[in-house]
């Protein structure tokens, strides 16, 4: 059995998770190099970059891999100094954008409620041909209510039905940060207007307002059971580890044992990641039987091994014994997504497979630093985690130490939880004992149908760390 003591992130480029206190964790910071109260100083550049500086000697998990001869009078940004900072370990694969700043009050509505303001959807371009489609609408959005579904594309933007702009235009003009741009900032009361195509061909025009909406990580289609010949299988789509996640899967799984069902699809396709709590929660459903025994280790760098931690399975009424499991992946499933896979193969091993793509490869998690005066949270790699046969090393991917693959397409013109959507039938495929063609190994990257997700290279606001795609 664990308690937390540091507040604690895993996501494919960071999510907040506060799992608690105690004297052996960081405090949350205020007042950087030695501000606080109300003191202003404390949120000039360079506090902010001492505080940065303390932050990363300290407690960045590859301490050898920091470029420690940059000149922080030289830098008047934050997200600027920490990307210079890391730069060796990102040449090494090791902290991908993984490290970075955010806003406390933005991250916290978010983890807490799933808070953001946008459209409410999903994107991913083709990479070869310059278009774009929605993969997946959220519930009570402005997408939803405009009758924007999974499969729609948008084929041009505009801020007005005499200015639409194509996909084509944006996105040969300047890639996907062009379209990206044209979408306008995240604020509520940002309006555009859309040119569509929706899945029956029907050419629209379709006009969208930005509005605060929370996402439901375990959605309308995220939980059911489907009938594959007879036989029930136990579906779950997961769209992101946030606290209300935990109800909603205890809920899930507590009908699944009751139904008898004891095969699983588990769906982490574009899952990014979130709490660490999140994850060993959903680890103790999928845990009856395997009580007492080793989830995941948590280790910090060697000067903080007071720190580290063993999660066991911790099981309750609402726990099942899965007898096979079949998660589905992209390369956009990342950290807490992979964890959970990592941490179910010395439990079921050849009786699991990874199905779909390779995934993103982030096998470390960030510890939250706040400096409270300027809204500054930082999100810094102080932690890598690893399954109970010590595999936490995966990061190109975790196709390479899964003993089952199964490679599929992301079918975006049918359904989540549809079975004849190709992943999940794919899934059901391995499910029923029929066998499948093995993922590749090797790094993460573009699906075989040459789409990606719509995301910036370098994201700004928590919902782009968070959640890449979804505007």
């Amino acid at each position: 059995m664990r308690t937390s003591k540091i507040a604690l992130s895993l996501a494919c480029i960071g999510m907040l998770v506060s799992c608690g206190g105690g004297s052996d964790a960081p405090p949350p910071i205020a007042g950087g190099g030695g501000g606080g109260g109300g003191n202003a100083s404390a949120c000039s550049i360079s506090e902010r970059l001492a505080f940065t500086d303390a932050v990363f000697d300290e407690w960045y998990l590859f301490p050898n891999l920091l470029d420690t001869s940059l000149n922080r009078n030289n830098f008047n940004d934050v997200q600027d100094y920490i990307d210079a900072l890391v730069r060796p370990a990102r040449e090494q694969s090791r902290d991908r954008f993984f490290s970075y700043i955010t806003s406390i009050e933005e991250e916290n509505a978010f983890f807490n409620s799933g808070s953001s303001a946008g459209f409410g959807f999903r994107l991913i371009y083709d990479t070869t041909n310059r278009r774009v489609f929605i993969i997946e609408t959220y519930d009570d959005t402005p997408a939803l209510a405009g009758n924007i579904e999974r499969g729609t594309e948008i084929v041009g933007v505009g801020t007005t039905a005499g200015n639409v702009v194509t996909t084509n235009s944006l996105l040969a003009q300047g890639g996907p940060q062009a379209f990206i741009n044209a979408l306008g900032a995240s604020d509520p009361g940002v309006t555009r207007v859309l040119d569509v195509i929706d899945q029956d061909g029907v050419r629209r025009d379709v006009t969208l307002t930005k509005a605060e909406f929370s996402l439901d990580p375990v959605p309308r289609y995220g939980a059911q059971i489907i009938n594959d010949g007879g036989k029930q299988v136990g579906y779950v789509r997961l769209t992101s580890f946030i606290n209300p996640a935990i109800g909603d899967l205890q809920d899930a799984f507590a009908d699944f044992r009751a139904a008898g069902v004891t095969e699983y699809v588990i769906d982490l396709r574009y899952n990014g990641g979130g709490g660490i709590n999140v994850l060993e929660a959903f680890a103790d459903l999928l845990g009856r039987g395997n009580e007492g025994q080793i989830f995941e280790t948590i280790a910090f760098r060697p000067s903080k091994a007071n720190l580290n931690e063993t999660y066991r399975f911790q099981t309750d009424a609402r726990s099942v014994a899965p007898t096979k499991i079949a998660f589905i992946t992209t390369s956009g499933s990342a950290s807490a997504s992979e964890a959970l896979v990592n941490g179910m193969v010395p439990y079921l091993g050849t009786d699991m497979a990874m199905v779909g793509q390779d995934t993103f490869g982030k096998p470390v998690g960030q510890s939250a630093f706040d400096l409270a005066e300027c809204d500054d949270r930082l999100r810094v790699v102080t932690l890598q985690l690893e399954n109970a046969n010590g595999n936490g090393d995966y990061y190109t991917g975790l196709a390479d130490t899964v003993p089952v693959t199964c490679r599929a397409n992301d079918d975006i013109f049918n359904d989540f939880g549809d079975p004849n959507e190709q992943m999940l039938a794919t899934a059901l495929d391995f499910l029923a004992g029929r066998s499948c063609t093995a993922i590749a190994g090797g790094p993460a990257g573009v699906q075989s149908v040459g789409r990606d997700l719509l995301a910036p290279e370098r994201p700004t606001s928590v919902i782009e760390h968070e959640m890449p795609g979804v505007y």
